[in-house]
C-alpha cells in the first residue's frame, strides 16, 4: 500500500512539474466538476428496472419527488457551457493573434469534440443490430438506444455554439434569457405551440456560454457578478418553482408533464445563473486547492478524458446493469428506485458503474485524440508546458 501512494505521489509531483505556473487550473477544475456532476447525476437517478424479459427507464424521482433537491447538486451543465465559452472565446481570440484561419480553428475544435462519437456510435450500431436480430424485446432495445445516445444533443449544441463564437462572443448574457422568457412566456402562458420551445435549446446555454465569453474579456473578474448571479438566480428559480408551476426537479424525470431539460425552460436557465455565479466565487479557492499535486492530478486526469467519460457513463452503467441479470432483481440495480432503501442500495453500485467505465475509457481512450489507434495520438493538452496557455487551452 506505502508503494502504490508513494507512486501516486510521484505520479502527481510529475504532472504538476509539467503544468506551466501561469496556466489557470481553476477552469480545468470546474470542467472536472461538471463532467462528474453530470456522470453521478445520472447514475443516481436513472434505473433500469428488469420487467418480465424487458428493460424500462425509471429514477427515484418519480416515486420520491421530495428528493428533487439532490438533483441540484448535479444538474452542472451550466457550468459546462460557461467553462465552454470561456475556452472557446479565448482559443479563438488566441487563433486571430496567430493568424489561424477561422475554418482550421473549427475544424480543430470540432475533430476533438466528435472524434469519440464515432466510437460510440460504431458499438451501439453493433449492440443494437445484435439485440434485435437475437428478437430481444424491441421496448428494451428502444430503452438501451435512447439511453447511450441522450448525451449527443449535449454535443450538437455545443457544436454549433462553437461554430457561432465568433458572432457570439461579445453577445450580451441577456439577449439569450430575454428570449428564454419571451419563449416560456408564449409557450406556457398564452399557449403556443410546445415546439416553440425547442428554441430554447440554443437560447437556454447560450446564457452561460456568453457568461463565459464574458470572463474572457474581463468583465467577472470582481467578485460582484458572482454575488449578482448567485442571488438573482436563486431567488428567479426559488420564485418560479414556487409560484409559476416549474418543476423542482432540475433533470429529467420519466412520466412528468414538465421537464426543466427537455427543452430548457426559464427555471433551468437562472438555475444555471445560480450555478454560474457560485462557479465564479469559488476561482479563487479552486485556484488554491489545484496547488496540490493529488488535487491537481486527479483533475487533470479528469480533464485528459472529458468526452470519453461523458460519452461512455450511460454506456457503463446498462452494460453493468445487462451483465447481471442472469443473477436475478439486484436491489439498487434492477428493482424499482420506490423508497431509500432503493438509494442506500444504489450508492455501492457506483463504484461498480466507476469500474466499468474505466474498461471503456481503456478501450476508446485514443478517440479522444481525436482518432482511432491509427492516428498519431496528440500530447496532453493539459499538461503540455512548451507552448504558451492560449495555444494550449483544452478543449472541452
Amino acid at each position: 500500500m506505502s508503494r502504490l501512494i508513494t507512486a501516486a505521489r510521484d505520479t502527481a509531483a510529475r504532472i504538476d512539474t509539467a503544468t506551466p505556473a501561469h496556466r489557470d487550473r481553476a477552469v480545468d477544475a470546474l470542467r472536472a466538476f461538471a463532467v462528474a456532476g453530470v456522470v453521478l447525476g445520472h447514475w443516481l437517478v436513472t434505473a433500469l428496472v428488469a420487467d418480465g424479459r424487458t428493460l424500462r427507464a425509471a429514477s427515484p424521482l418519480q416515486h420520491l419527488p421530495w428528493l428533487a433537491p439532490v438533483s441540484w447538486a448535479f444538474q452542472t451543465l451550466a457550468v459546462f457551457f460557461l467553462v465552454g465559452g470561456h475556452v472557446a472565446t479565448r482559443s479563438y481570440a488566441s487563433a486571430r493573434e496567430r493568424g489561424v484561419p477561422y475554418r482550421r480553428w473549427l475544424h480543430a475544435r470540432l475533430a476533438r469534440l466528435f472524434g469519440p462519437v464515432v466510437a460510440v456510435l460504431g458499438l451501439w450500431t453493433v449492440v443494437t443490430l445484435t439485440l434485435l436480430l437475437s428478437d430481444a424485446e424491441y421496448a428494451t432495445v428502444r430503452t438501451l438506444v435512447k439511453l447511450a445516445l441522450s448525451p449527443m444533443w449535449f454535443l450538437l449544441v455545443f457544436a454549433a455554439l462553437t461554430a457561432a463564437t465568433p458572432l457570439v462572443a461579445r453577445l450580451h448574457p441577456l439577449w439569450p434569457l430575454a428570449v428564454v422568457l419571451h419563449v416560456d412566456v408564449l409557450r406556457i402562458g398564452f399557449g403556443a405551440p410546445d415546439g416553440l420551445g425547442w428554441l430554447n435549446l440554443a437560447a437556454g446555454w447560450l446564457v452561460p456560454y456568453t457568461l463565459g465569453a464574458a470572463w474572457t474579456r474581463g468583465e467577472l473578474e470582481s467578485r460582484r457578478p458572482g454575488w449578482v448571479l448567485l442571488g438573482g438566480g436563486t431567488a428567479a428559480t426559488a420564485a418560479l418553482v414556487a409560484w409559476a408551476g416549474y418543476p423542482a426537479a432540475m433533470v429529467g424525470v420519466p412520466g412528468a408533464e414538465v421537464s426543466n431539460l427537455n427543452p430548457p425552460t426559464l427555471a433551468a436557465v437562472t438555475f444555471g445563473l445560480a450555478q454560474c455565479g457560485l462557479a465564479l466565487l469559488l476561482r479563487d479557492r479552486l485556484r488554491r486547492a489545484m496547488r496540490r499535486p493529488l488535487a491537481w492530478a486527479a483533475v487533470a486526469l479528469v480533464n485528459l478524458s472529458a468526452m470519453t467519460v461523458f460519452l461512455w457513463h450511460q454506456t457503463a452503467l446498462m452494460a453493468t446493469t445487462a451483465t447481471l441479470l442472469p443473477a436475478g432483481p439486484l436491489p439498487g440495480l434492477h428493482t424499482v428506485p420506490d423508497g431509500l432503501g432503493w438509494v442506500a442500495a444504489r450508492l455501492p453500485w457506483l463504484m461498480v458503474f466507476a469500474l466499468a467505465l474505466a474498461v471503456c475509457g481503456a478501450a476508446f481512450r485514443t478517440w479522444e485524440q481525436g482518432g482511432g489507434r491509427r492516428r498519431r495520438v496528440r500530447p496532453s493538452r493539459v499538461v503540455r508546458a512548451h507552448r504558451p496557455m492560449t495555444e494550449r487551452t483544452p478543449h472541452v
